[in-house]
């Protein structure tokens, strides 16, 4: 037992001393499983990946270290109850695991086009997403179709459906928003 309280005493110590970890992680809020594609803009450009399972009320580190960004985009699809969290800012993506590096000609390239939500980090060297249910959109539904369409969607993949090669939605530039001249510092 003496020999024990020296050795708790240096790990103690250790983790009093540690700076706090600098990583960028999301914790899943809800009841049910999600999975998580993350962009971002470092020296190298953009770069869209996937997937991170994340289950049920927990959370997961999908950047570890200083944030290289202000700005980050996330995907996330509620694989139980089929829902999504999306945006605006369109990037690359594929169902299966990813990296795929620029965000310019996704379908010509064999990709998805999916859109992201912005997640502004105010330039703080760590950050941590909370995905709540009050946050999540529901499947859309057709008249007339069974399920529901666009990504997260019963039998669909994420990214999908997919304007047509060259076609943007209106107003859509194709980029995200923080990849837009002028539109963010």
């Amino acid at each position: 037992m003496a020999g024990i309280l020296p050795v708790l005493a240096v790990v103690v110590a250790c983790l009093w001393t540690s700076p706090a970890a600098a990583d960028f992680r999301l914790c899943n809020n809800t009841s049910s499983r999600v999975g998580i594609a993350l962009g971002y803009k470092d020296a190298e450009g953009w770069t869209t990946e996937g997937w991170w399972n994340v289950s049920s009320r927990s959370c997961e580190t999908l950047l570890r270290g200083n944030l290289v960004a202000r700005y980050y985009y996330i995907y996330a699809l509620d694989y139980d109850r089929g829902g999504e969290w999306s945006g605006q800012a369109f990037m690359c993506s594929r169902d299966k695991e990813f990296t795929i590096k620029g965000t310019e000609n996704c379908l010509a390239r064999g990709f998805d086009r999916t859109g992201f939500f912005e997640v502004d980090t105010g330039e703080q060297r760590a950050w941590t997403v909370q995905l709540t249910e009050a946050n999540e959109q529901q499947p859309q539904k057709v008249p007339g179709m069974p399920g529901g369409v666009g990504p997260g969607s019963p039998g669909t993949m994420p990214g999908l459906p997919n304007p047509p090669p060259g076609a943007a939605p209106p107003g859509a530039s194709g980029l995200p928003p923080a990849a837009t001249p002028g539109n963010k510092p």
